[in-house]
């Protein structure tokens, strides 16, 4: 499987709550929902449905997780909420109890054993294995060499702070960009692949 990460970023580089206030308010965050202005069925919408439309699995943090679903159980009859619903989804968190995992089709990896769980899952066969949101969790995918292409929709818009994808581990990561697209709004989509070293 490869695992594809699919993200809002900001132009300073922030992923933080972009659904909604309320999302995420970690460290004083205050502006949950700034997405919101810059997204447009066709272009960005249309990303997200490209990525899902070769999904096999969906893979979240704990706290992208809850977000998820406590919103999209209650949106059935669209199909890609029915999509979202249905797909076998794996929650990586060290503190969820198993009666927690109401979401459909839902698994839970524990913390202690992510980092071996999803290098098992990568090396099984099937389709894309995509991360939405869930910024702990990309860090380490990033850090461990486990990611195969990064999505990211980044809006014209600076944050000033927040969280982030990257590893600050002062390691050098080189990528190729694969495609990119511009909407209207200024988002541009952007799908880079880690570049092997042969």
């Amino acid at each position: 499987m490869r695992i594809v990460i699919t993200e809002f970023m900001s132009l300073d580089g922030v992923v933080q709550a972009p659904g909604g206030q309320g999302e995420d308010d970690d460290g004083g965050f205050a502006h949950g929902g700034w997405s919101h202005p810059f997204f447009d069925a066709e272009v960005v919408g249309g990303a997200f449905a490209e990525a899902m439309a070769k999904a096999e699995a969906l893979l979240f943090g704990r706290r992208t997780w809850q977000t998820m679903a406590a919103a999209w159980p209650d949106r059935a009859g669209d199909p890609f909420a029915d999509q979202m619903n249905a797909i076998p989804k794996y929650v990586v968190s060290a503190s969820l109890g198993e009666d927690e995992l109401t979401w459909n089709n839902t698994t839970r990896i524990a913390g202690d054993q992510a980092v071996a769980r999803i290098r098992e899952l990568r090396a099984a066969d099937g389709g894309d294995l995509v991360v939405m949101g869930s910024p702990t969790l990309v860090r380490t995918l990033l850090g461990e060499g486990l990611v195969d292409e990064l999505r990211l929709m980044i809006m014209p818009v600076l944050l000033g702070g927040g969280k982030s994808i990257f590893p600050a581990d002062g390691g050098l990561r080189t990528l190729e960009l694969a495609s990119t697209t511009i909407s209207p709004a200024g988002v541009h989509v952007c799908t880079y692949r880690p570049v092997t070293r042969g």
